[in-house]
């Protein structure tokens, strides 16, 4: 039979975590979000990390409330190890989308180039040189002067030279 005086520690417990973790998600998409106004980023850009980061947080949140609760830790082991062999078998022939979600974050933090950069990717075999239309959470879409459109991927930019080619302007003679 369930007793409150009995797991009212626990209960305690869980009601101060789960007050904290909503008031950290506020907190972090606050800042976040600021940071992005900030650097001039686009809002999808944005409220993907927000996303990202709000995963991170149930899992650790998920992991704090089966401590509080006192499930065995050998359970916890198994079950995770479990978890962890399954995800890690099936990631590894996903290892180029997992590198691309991280570089999306890289270029989400650091932004060497904006949309409407014109860049030059310095490749041996297939150099580019293109205007930057979007930046998605696994490629980066590209447009050539001849109209092409190109998609690369993320984990791409992160691995070649890239140049930024300033923007020409005409110089005109100012009439008054």
């Amino acid at each position: 039979m369930f007793s409150f005086k009995e797991y009212s520690r626990e209960i305690f417990a869980t009601i101060i975590l789960i007050l904290v973790f909503i008031i950290l998600r506020m907190v972090i998409a606050k800042l976040v979000k600021n940071f992005a106004a900030s650097s001039q980023l686009f809002e999808h850009r944005t409220n993907l990390v927000i996303k990202y980061i709000n995963i991170l947080m149930n899992i650790l949140m998920t992991i704090s409330l089966i401590v509080i609760w006192g499930v065995q830790t050998d359970d916890i082991f198994v079950t995770i190890s479990s978890i962890a062999t399954v995800i890690g078998v099936a990631m590894f022939a996903q290892w180029s989308i997992l590198s691309n979600i991280t570089s999306g974050m890289v270029l989400f933090f650091s932004f060497p180039f904006r949309i409407g950069d014109t860049i030059k990717i310095h490749d041996k075999d297939f150099p580019i040189e293109a205007e930057i239309e979007d930046i998605n959470t696994f490629h980066v879409s590209l447009k050539t002067k001849e109209g092409e459109k190109i998609v690369f991927p993320n984990n791409l930019l992160l691995q070649k030279g890239i140049s930024i080619i300033p923007a020409k302007y005409e110089e005109r003679e100012f009439f008054d």
